[in-house]
């Protein structure tokens, strides 16, 4: 079975054969294989932005279970000293901290061994897009969580909408500021509950001028910026967009299960084609695709075309890896015509939507681009094309 680690970049060039000109190979039926455990659920509470109350709401179910007899433990709470929060902490069990040296530098991140070893039946986990310290077993903190599902132990956690890879580059073009911690939407996707906290832009911008969620001086700062009205306004729009997803999909299984036909019948399910390189835009060719996708309740299939016999790659490691965790069928192929291969690859899979991405090129390179354009609008594959331009913003949060 897979690691429960996010591979390294070694790893990723040796999975899909980019380190020594090897494509990769399917593994052998039942190759893949192990024994079921029992995993704990996961509950959610989902946000537009700091500040909202995700963190009060998760101790406050912990309370609440606790109160119910259910033994719960805090594996981690960042309370940034609010008074009402950390007064909500209560008289619940914290797990203490692990400290981790890097650099010089003694860090303190969730002691995921600890709560292992102390086995509650319900650990809440603040802040569920955190990177850990390097040093830590895994990379991020989802990683963490799961192995703690994984050991049959209930999950309750807290995640902002800007956190969400999916999401990453629209809300870059909303707000201006690129999200490096992400979670990978199949972990909203495979949660048993998600519970939106909800409060309106005008609520939470006068929470932080009364000093609520910042220093004044901060305050004052992420108001200007990030924290306008019509930053929040629309963070909040996709957040409640998301949640209605989700209540969609859970909808349709509950009638799947009860023999009821669901919303929409996955027969009619369309394909969307994403085909990328190692350019930088792939990833946002990528994540407009996969919206597309899911917007059709359809199925994106991820195709990474490189010329025959190319060097050690990891850029486009690292891109096919985002189509995995943006829960993408991933395709690795070797194309001196790379036209005549989208096509084949189109009439194949019955694609109805291919998503390119528009480089930055000139001269010759842009003749060749609208000529290769010219052959697949020629070619009749049946599916709509969509060209994606790549947008490049430095600021970040």
């Amino acid at each position: 079975m897979a690691s429960d680690e996010r591979p390294n970049p070694d790893e990723l060039l040796d999975r899909y054969g980019l380190r020594d000109n090897r494509l990769p190979t399917a593994p052998a039926p039942g190759e893949s294989g192990g024994r079921q455990v029992a995993r704990g659920r996961l509950r959610i509470y989902l946000g537009m932005a700091a500040g909202v109350g995700k963190t009060y709401a998760m101790l406050g179910e912990g309370l609440r279970r606790k109160a119910r007899g259910t033994d719960v433990v805090v594996g981690y709470a960042e309370t940034h000293r609010r008074p009402l929060t950390e007064a909500q902490l209560g008289d619940l069990e914290v797990i203490p901290r692990q400290v981790i040296t890097y650099r010089g530098v003694s860090m303190q991140e969730m002691d995921l061994d600890a709560i292992l070893a102390r086995r509650p039946a319900v650990a809440l986990v603040d802040e569920l897009a955190h990177t850990n310290v390097p040093g830590a077993r895994h990379e991020k903190r989802y990683e963490d969580v799961e192995e703690l599902l994984a050991a049959g132990i209930t999950v309750i956690t807290t995640l902002n909408i800007q956190h969400l890879e999916g999401m990453n580059d629209l809300v870059e073009s909303i707000t201006g500021v690129r999200q490096r911690e992400t979670v990978p939407d199949r972990v909203l996707d495979e949660a048993d509950e998600v519970e939106l906290v909800d409060i309106s832009p005008e609520a939470l911008r006068a929470r932080m001028r009364h000093g609520n969620i910042y220093a004044p001086a901060q305050a004052e700062r992420a108001l200007s910026n990030y924290f306008t009205q019509s930053n929040l306004t629309a963070l909040r729009e996709l957040a409640l967009r998301r949640m209605m997803e989700k209540t969609e999909s859970q909808l349709d299984s509950m009638m799947r299960g009860s023999g009821e036909e669901p919303l929409r019948p996955e027969a009619a399910a369309e394909r969307v084609l994403a085909v990328f390189s190692d350019d930088p835009s792939a990833r946002q060719v990528l994540r407009e695709a996969w919206r597309l996708a899911r917007g059709l309740r359809g199925e994106l299939i991820a195709v990474a075309v490189r010329e025959p016999h190319p060097p050690t790659n990891d850029q486009l490691a690292r891109h096919l890896q985002l189509a995995e965790d943006l829960g993408a069928e991933t395709l690795l192929t070797e194309a001196q015509d790379l036209t005549g291969a989208i096509i084949t690859l189109a009439r194949e899979r019955g694609a109805a939507h291919i998503v390119l991405g528009v480089p930055s090129l000139a001269g010759w390179r842009q003749l060749r681009f609208a000529l290769h354009l010219t052959r697949l609008l020629r070619a009749q594959t049946g599916a709509d094309l969509h060209l994606i331009t790549a947008e490049v913003n430095q600021r970040e949060p």
